[in-house]
């Protein structure tokens, strides 16, 4: 296939959120020398992209003012007015501000930067040879960001509503999309909340940090030494993600007397609760022999789709998933389009859990436990 060598290419750079998780502007927290947003506009700078626009809209005169000449040098800088609308807002203004002749975008989140200017190539490069609609980075299995949208599905999302990001049209374009795999743990990489900070501030100037964030993504895809040869053909637990939730569901499902595995690209076996297993890649083949699997997704939007996949494909006893019902259906249909059986995807749960008017992490966990009891329990009875 001919390569566009001289196709152009842009970038959009989403910055207008209000931050809300983190009470202030996280564009303008500190990182090293530069701020969030700084750092990455630099590396996108340095990735071979034509054009930059940069989409402000929560105390955007103040990120501007606080931006320096140098960084915003060349940027097209578009307010979004209607931020409070979510992120389908921000993509309309950001492409809709793109010259005529660039075919392609890359869509950057600017609370990512850890992303490699040479990572951000490799996805322009694979869209010059491949000609997708759409490029997703993975990393190990985990789909991460920036995606690269060829301009034929640039009216698609802008067309888009309220607080829906380009995944909302992946599962119309199966066909059209390239998944390339990278070796840049920095796509997985983002902030979203206080801790999250800390943790990437630590990883942006400190050399002990980084090395652990980048030994725990970069272990070999396989089970934690010394562990595989422990595992029992009882039934196992397995939990795709690593926040408040999970973190419960582990501690209940070892109460439970189940072997528990943690599916997760950052975690280290240190984080977890005695007796749990890691994963650090998306790939259910690795895991040792089980009576049964119940696996939940919840891993909050992040890589949920490539997880149940996963969970299908090894015949699960239960495939629960941590999200809204809008965000069920997506995936269904999507997995559908692939070629997923529509009696498989009837049973997986979505949202996950009873119906007991859970609202903490804890309660939540309990409600997703005792709905695989009662799956455990009736399968012993058949």
């Amino acid at each position: 296939m001919k390569t566009r060598s001289d196709a152009r290419v842009g970038a959009v750079i989403l910055a207008a959120g209000g931050s809300t998780r983190m009470g202030e502007a996280k564009q303008l927290l500190r990182l090293g020398e530069s701020t969030v947003l700084g750092q990455t506009l630099e590396n996108v700078r340095r990735a071979g992209v034509d054009e930059i626009v940069l989409v402000l809209g929560s105390s955007a005169e103040a990120i501007r003012q606080q931006l320096p000449l140098s960084t915003i040098e060349g940027l097209k800088i578009v307010v979004n007015q209607a931020y409070e609308r979510g992120m389908s807002s921000s993509l309309r203004e950001g492409l809709a501000a793109l010259e005529r002749h660039v075919v392609a975008a890359l869509i950057v989140l600017a609370d990512q930067p850890f992303i490699r200017p040479e990572t951000l190539d490799r996805i322009v490069d694979r869209h010059r040879r491949s000609h997708a609609q759409i490029v997703i980075p993975s990393y190990k299995g985990f789909r991460g960001n920036p995606v690269l949208l060829d301009r034929s599905v640039f009216s698609e999302v802008m067309a888009l509503d309220g607080d829906m990001g380009c995944r909302a049209i992946f599962g119309s374009h199966l066909e059209g999309i390239v998944k390339v795999e990278v070796e840049d743990v920095g796509i997985l990489l983002d902030i979203d909340n206080q801790d999250d900070y800390e943790r990437l501030q630590r990883f942006g100037h400190s050399r002990e940090e980084e090395r652990a964030v980048i030994e725990a993504a970069t272990r070999e895809p396989r089970m934690i030494p010394g562990l595989e040869e422990s595992a029992s053909r009882s039934d196992e637990l397995i939990i795709v993600g690593g926040q408040a939730v999970a973190i419960a569901l582990m501690k209940l499902g070892k109460l439970l007397n189940f072997t528990v595995t943690v599916v997760d690209p950052l975690l280290q076996i240190s984080d977890l609760p005695p007796g749990v297993k890691l994963l650090n890649a998306l790939d259910f083949s690795l895991l040792p022999g089980a009576s049964e699997r119940y696996v939940v997704v919840a891993s909050h939007g992040k890589f949920d789709e490539e997880a149940v996949e996963q969970a299908l494909h090894v015949q699960s006893a239960y495939v629960g998933l941590l999200a809204s019902n809008k965000r069920g259906q997506e995936i269904r249909r999507s997995l559908e389009r692939k070629g997923e059986p529509a009696e498989k995807l009837a049973n997986v749960r979505v949202p996950a859990g009873l119906d007991i008017g859970a609202e903490s992490s804890e309660e939540i966990a309990l409600s997703i436990m005792a709905e695989i009891v009662s799956r455990r329990r009736a399968k012993r009875k058949e």
